[in-house]
């Protein structure tokens, strides 16, 4: 029986001597494409071609691609534990032809791979072809039905004919298309299946798909043959490694239900979880069975295994090529498959992180193939480790508080969990929603989403007035039509233009007649202008607009529905007419602070991947004329060498005067040439390419630095003229951040620190060299007297103690004692108290304690005796005032300081008038 090691290694063979290039698996996280979440197809990587944007060279390939399918038309995540063969993660075998070979091939090679290399049984295999649709006018493939007539020996009766959902494949809604040809294969054990083809049952599924691509679908669904056509395989090695498995078994009498996780990829995998939780996989059965005809799987200890077991290999996957858990985008995926999985972990009875525990075996099953496993081993444990305890401690206060909301309603026989409950659960505990939904159904109830979704509403309306009114969301009471604002010549080294005002935005409407007057704050809007307007993480400018007759104040510029530019700010003098010819001038001064620090994000980048690894990942930025942040992927701290390491190569880079040069280019020629794009970003087909250290445009290739940018950007690094990190600190799981400051800002900085230096010198009488010495040796003489002062002073505390006793007044059944004490410790004053409680019953005691600076009083009353009235922090609170201070507490116990020491008999005076 063939192991997936060995169908892995069969399957490239077979095609390499068939003329194929074995092309590398791309990574699962495809930071050159910012328009995917993760890879979930074999053909991600060669798309471009597919677009006729891209070429290779060579027009044959193959290889086995790392997927992940959690998002849009391919998301299995909420199949995952319920039945046996979707996975999150999985390896794509794939084979294509760039306008090379085309059905015929493709059709007999798959045959030939399937039943003569890997020994498929032919009667056990069916084909699907196109059926047609008559809505786009496509006829049958019936040359594709007649091409497995031709070149295999399939039996002509396993040929079927299945519609647009399983049998025509589309890359989007629009673009390459074509009909495509599925191999499905019979597990029953008498092979009945035929009638079970594309019927979602596993006892008869698809293991193979062969897409002919070959035309273009535009957007009115019309149909152009393309000029070259091409291939595109795919083939689960889960799910062919799980059939070769299950067919031994059956030939070998063994009757059991299908399952992927019986295979070598989990196997190992699933026994490193029973060995961990105890638990006991697929009951006594040890080869692994499992019942996906069981209704309730997903509350069973082997749908949590195979949730784990699937779940921990995408979570490695992903981290090693760069993505790490937060509440964005592909990171947000990451938590909710974590956190899955660890949720699961309790249905084993495990209420502590041990998921990383099991990145170990994933890497000995998966990392002779996939080697960068092995490099990044440390991170990713680390990664999830931390991610688990965090989620831990959401979920043991989110769950104990759901139950007791479940169990009330389970008391009064509902059905309904409250929105509120679900909201509340959300918004104050961080508990995720898509958690308490499931919870419910678990349990048979369901969420009020509406109660919910109100909530949120009205939780985002608050947010929303809450926001500062320089945020485009705040400028428009409802939508306008804006006209459009050119905004071309915000690139400009003048950063001065001229304008013609369209109108402007007060009160949040659209005023486009009459007359601006002297003094009213608006947003003004031109038909062109030079200044940038806040984007990808750069600020917006400020400035003036002038004429002759007026001079307006601009505090920010933003842009509305992406297409026109706001001036935010106040007109100082004259008036402002429509259609009149302005000048408009941006702050230079602080447009190039803004510019040195935003192209200094771009050398930073190049620093950290330099010092910390190719792992790290641009995470969010800030550019500000002031500082600037940078956020980024890494799994720990930077220890103090490494931060000076970035900082020198960022220098060595300023020092050396590098060029930056900024050039347009079609995307995909930018992606080919290797320029980092920022995910989340939406690019058009012509992009900014922002490069340093590139003499001209057409050397680009020499620079060190290529990104994809639309901020602006200085010509040339010595007009950073320094950079020093000012802090480095933990944004969230698995992001980091920098802040950073350059140029003026950091020299006035530097100056005021200078400054600061010379007078403490001054102060403590010591150069600045020797300052850290003279305040090291300060630091540690404080530790010594502070620890004699809470020791206190050497008084014979049990004399003073018993003095105390002789000083008691008696009332009825309470013993009062209000008394000055030697200077102690806040602590051995609280001794005090529980020594006076041991000695007495009824006990009424304020204690007043002090040195030269300051008072400290206590307060302590006997339960029985707070029923009639007392309540020492009641009495704490009214004598602290005469000290000078303030404090309080419970009934029975209170504290509080003061800094009048020369008021504590009048203090204590008035806590015997209280009493």
């Amino acid at each position: 029986m063939l192991s997936s090691k060995q169908i892995r290694s069969a399957f490239i063979k077979f095609f390499e001597e068939l003329g194929h290039e074995n092309v590398p698996s791309s990574p699962v996280v495809p930071m050159d494409d910012p328009t995917l979440l993760f890879a979930n197809a074999g053909m991600n990587q060669f798309k471009d071609i597919f677009l006729n944007i891209g070429t290779r060279p060579y027009n044959r390939a193959a290889n086995t691609q790392k997927c992940i399918r959690v998002s849009g038309k391919h998301n299995d995540l909420e199949e995952v534990g319920v039945d046996t063969y979707h996975h999150t993660f999985f390896e794509m075998l794939g084979n294509w032809s760039f306008g090379d070979y085309f059905k015929a091939e493709a059709i007999e090679w798959a045959w030939r791979f399937l039943t003569d290399h890997l020994g498929l049984p032919k009667d056990r295999l069916y084909a699907t072809v196109f059926a047609g649709n008559n809505d786009i006018g496509l006829e049958a493939d019936t040359e594709a039905e007649e091409l497995w007539k031709k070149v295999t020996d399939i039996d002509p009766s396993h040929i079927m004919r299945f519609g647009m959902k399983d049998n025509f494949w589309q890359m989007a809604d629009t673009g390459p298309c074509g009909p495509c040809s599925e191999i499905h294969i019979d597990l029953t054990a008498d092979k009945s299946g035929g009638k079970l083809v594309n019927a979602s049952d596993p006892r008869v599924i698809e293991i193979w798909n062969l897409v002919f691509i070959q035309f273009d679908l535009d957007r009115e669904a019309k149909l152009t043959a393309l000029p070259a056509k091409h291939i595109d395989t795919g083939m689960g090695l889960e799910r062919l490694s799980a059939v070769v498995k299950h067919l031994g078994e059956l030939k070998n009498g063994k009757l059991r239900a299908f399952s992927n996780y019986g295979s070598d990829l989990f196997v190992p995998i699933i026994r490193k979880i029973e060995e961990i939780t105890g638990c006991e996989y697929g009951k006594n059965d040890r080869n692994l069975p499992d019942r996906y005809d069981n209704d309730d799987c997903e509350n069973t200890v082997d749908a949590a295994c195979r949730v784990i077991s699937d779940h921990l290999r995408t979570l490695v996957f992903a981290i090693t090529d760069g993505a790490s858990p937060s509440n964005e985008g592909r990171g947000y995926v990451l938590r909710r498959i974590l956190r899955r999985a660890s949720r699961y972990g309790r249905k084993l009875n495990m209420h502590q992180p041990f998921i990383y525990k099991l990145v170990p075996t994933v890497i000995d099953i998966m990392g002779d193939t996939f080697v960068e496993l092995k490099e990044k081993s440390g991170m990713v444990t680390d990664i999830i480790k931390a991610e688990e305890e965090s989620f831990g401690r959401t979920l043991d206060r989110g769950l104990d508080i759901f139950e007791r909301v479940a169990g009330k309603i389970a008391d009064a026989d509902k059905k309904i969990f409250p929105g509120s409950e679900a909201f509340k659960l959300y918004d104050t505990f961080g508990f995720p929603f898509d958690l308490t939904q499931l919870l419910a159904r678990e349990k048979g109830l369901a969420v009020d989403l509406e109660e919910f979704e109100k909530l949120m509403d009205k939780q985002r309306q608050r947010a929303r007035a809450a926001e500062k009114q320089t945020s485009v969301s705040s400028v428009l009471k409802e939508e306008l039509e804006l006209p459009d604002t050119d905004d071309s010549l915000k690139y400009d080294k003048a950063m001065e233009c001229e304008g013609r005002v369209l109108g402007w935005i007060a009160e949040g409407k659209w005023i486009n007649t009459g007359e601006l007057n002297s003094g009213s704050e608006a947003y003004l809007v031109t038909n062109q202008t030079c200044f940038y307007a806040e984007s990808g993480g750069q600020i917006g400018d400020r400035g003036k607009i002038k004429s002759d007759r007026m001079e307006f104040v601009v505090s920010d510029t933003q842009k509305i529905n992406g297409k026109t530019t706001i001036h935010r700010g106040k007109l100082l003098n004259g008036k402002i007419q429509i259609g009149e010819q302005v000048k408009m001038l941006v702050d230079k001064q602080r447009r190039r602070d803004t510019m040195n620090n935003h192209t200094v994000t771009h050398l930073l980048q190049w620093a950290l991947r330099n010092v910390l690894g190719e792992h790290i990942k641009q995470a969010g930025s800030y550019v500000c004329d002031e500082y600037l942040r940078f956020d980024f992927t890494n799994n720990k701290a930077m220890k103090t060498d490494e931060i000076e390491r970035t900082e020198q190569l960022v220098i060595e880079k300023i020092d050396s005067r590098q060029p930056v040069v900024i050039t347009e280019m079609p995307i995909a020629e930018a992606l080919d040439m290797g320029v980092t794009a920022l995910f989340g970003e939406k690019y058009g087909e012509l992009v900014r390419v922002v490069a340093i250290g590139a003499e001209t445009k057409d050397k680009l290739t020499e620079a060190f630095s290529k990104e994809l940018c639309g901020g602006t950007h200085i010509e040339n690094t010595s007009s950073i003229m320094d950079f020093k990190i000012i802090r480095e600190e933990s944004l969230q799981t698995g992001v980091r951040r920098i802040t950073a400051m350059t140029g003026r800002k950091l020299r006035d900085l530097m100056h005021q620190r200078y400054a600061t230096v010379t007078e403490m010198s001054h102060i403590l009488k010591t150069s600045p060299e020797e300052l850290s010495t003279r305040i090291d040796g300060l630091i540690k003489e404080n530790r010594k007297l502070k620890k004699q002062i809470e020791q206190g002073p050497s008084t014979d505390l049990s004399a003073e103690s018993e003095k105390l006793l002789k000083k008691i007044v008696k009332i009825g059944n309470a013993e009062i004692i209000v008394s000055e004490f030697p200077s102690v410790s806040s602590e051995k004053l609280r001794a005090q108290i529980d020594w006076l409680r041991q000695k007495t019953s009824g006990l009424v005691a304020v204690l007043g304690t002090r040195d030269e600076s300051k008072v400290q009083l206590i307060a302590a009353i006997d339960k029985d005796l707070i029923k009639k009235g007392l309540s020492a922090g009641k009495i704490i609170k009214q004598i602290a005032k005469v000290v000078g201070g303030g404090g309080g507490g419970r009934d029975d116990m209170a504290q509080a300081g003061g800094k009048d020491p020369g008021k504590l008999p009048e203090a204590l005076e008035q806590a015997n008038k209280i009493i």
